[in-house]
């Protein structure tokens, strides 16, 4: 039988009636919009202050809560209606399997499924979502290597671009994502969502200055290409086998002038017909693939 945990990590059923209700529980399950775990995470999920001022954040869904890192893993909330259809499904489904395998193995809270859907960020949640320490990683951690892959973001304000840009970069093999601050918060929900597990596992670092990050970069021995309507050059005519960094700019204004003038070159990708741009990860993406089967020669 799966263990729960609830602040000291004691059994549910050892704590006291009276207490129990004092906190929105019955027969050991949060039941209360008012309880004041059910309320943090709620807080985590809506704002960026206290996902940073916490350094935590919220992941929901079974694939992100099979993948997500047992050490990196706070706390576990699950809702009654999913664990009752885990154990019902639990030798049909593999997802119910692997989830009730893994709810064995760590404490949990259950809660009524109209405070899960309180707590969730999704319009049909899935049943279970964990509160995940902060990664802290730097910025010489991504640029080590003899030969890095590193993208490189200039006020990105789509969540769902930042997402995607993490996951599509964890199968292109990069190094990792160097951000301004400009850019949308790596940890808000629909962020977590597109990267599909690639938050656990691609490094990233927001920059103070996308000045001296470009400094350190070519100080590494790593070549800045910057992606630009006005490139003189296709994207697949340089030699990105070497330490590469690609810049990528805001989704309406591109790069700034002062961050495209840094770089060793300007790269476009062609256009057809009357399309003008593409979208900042539909862009990366393609860079990014290109340095892959470059080095690779199988991507």
């Amino acid at each position: 039988m799966a263990r729960r945990c609830f602040q000291v990590k004691e059994s549910a059923a050892d704590i006291r009636p009276d207490v129990r209700r004092a906190f929105g529980m019955e027969n050991g399950m949060i039941t209360s919009l008012s309880n004041s775990r059910v309320k943090n995470v709620t807080a985590l999920n809506r704002k960026a202050k206290e996902r940073r001022s916490q350094e935590k954040y919220v992941v929901e869904g079974v694939r992100m809560f099979l993948e997500a890192p047992e050490e990196e893993i706070e706390e576990i909330y699950v809702s009654a209606g999913f664990e009752e259809s885990c154990r019902r499904e639990a030798h049909g489904k593999p997802y119910s399997c692997a989830c009730l395998e893994r709810l064995d193995r760590l404490p949990f809270e259950t809660v009524s499924d109209e405070v899960f859907s309180r707590m969730s960020d999704t319009q049909t949640p899935q049943g279970i979502l964990c509160v995940m320490r902060r990664k802290n990683w730097t910025q010489e951690e991504i640029m080590a290597g003899n030969a890095p892959l590193i993208m490189v973001l200039e006020d990105i304000q789509d969540p769902g671009n930042l997402g995607t840009i993490l996951r599509t970069g964890e199968g292109a093999g990069i190094s990792g994502v160097l951000m301004s601050r400009g850019c949308a918060d790596i940890y808000n929900p629909k962020t977590i969502r597109s990267t599909m597990g690639s938050i656990y596992r691609v490094p990233f670092f927001y920059t103070d200055s996308m000045e001296e990050t470009a400094a350190r970069l070519k100080d590494a021995g790593v070549s800045l290409c910057a992606a630009h309507l006005q490139g003189s050059v296709v994207y697949t005519e340089p030699d990105y086998t070497k330490g590469t960094a690609f810049l990528i700019g805001n989704e309406g204004n591109g790069l700034r002038p002062e961050t495209a003038a840094l770089a060793g070159c300007r790269i476009r990708i062609p256009m057809a017909g009357q399309v003008e741009s593409l979208n900042a990860a539909m862009a990366s993406g393609i860079l990014m693939y290109e340095a892959a089967r470059q080095r690779k020669g199988e991507l």
